[in-house]
């Protein structure tokens, strides 16, 4: 199974860069993983709001294949403990997922329809953080579910 997180905006951000680069990297050393910047569309300017939604949504949709597994992060999502992050990565290799695709939206959240493509929607918390920190805290949490898969000493309960 392949690990993808995309995430709709611009490339990382140099306060976050190196602790993603190393969650990534550990990760890799049990599945393949990779991130995907989805660019902004180049008139975004002139959309509005639900226009820039509306559009990054297909291009999102264009680039899902048929047989990926959509986990999609959005507020209204279910919240997971990180051990329920893990059952569902260890569910998704088991069922030989090809690839498990982790989606961070663009500014305005995500289309309804890429919600609606989605496997499943998954809130990090009640908070709301910039999309730079959720994608380390992402990178992070997908890293502790593999080790907790593992039973390795990283996570403590």
């Amino acid at each position: 199974m392949k690990i993808q997180f995309w995430s709709v905006g611009k490339k990382h951000e140099t306060y976050v860069n190196a602790g993603i680069e190393d969650f990534t990297h550990r990760i890799s050393k049990y599945y393949p993983v990779q991130w995907t910047i989805i660019p902004v569309p180049k008139n975004a300017g002139m959309l509005s709001d639900m226009d820039l939604k509306k559009k990054e949504g297909e291009t999102i949709l264009e680039w899902l294949e048929q047989g990926d597994y959509l986990v999609a992060l959005d507020e209204r999502g279910k919240m997971l403990s990180s051990e329920g992050l893990a059952k569902l990565v260890q569910t998704r290799a088991n069922e030989s997922t090809k690839k498990l695709v982790f989606l961070i939206g663009g500014a305005y959240g995500i289309d309804a329809a890429v919600l609606k493509r989605a496997n499943f929607t998954w809130s990090l918390s009640d908070l709301v953080f910039p999309h730079q920190l959720v994608r380390l805290i992402l990178a992070e949490q997908v890293y502790r579910a593999c080790t907790i898969i593992r039973n390795e000493k990283y996570h403590h309960s």
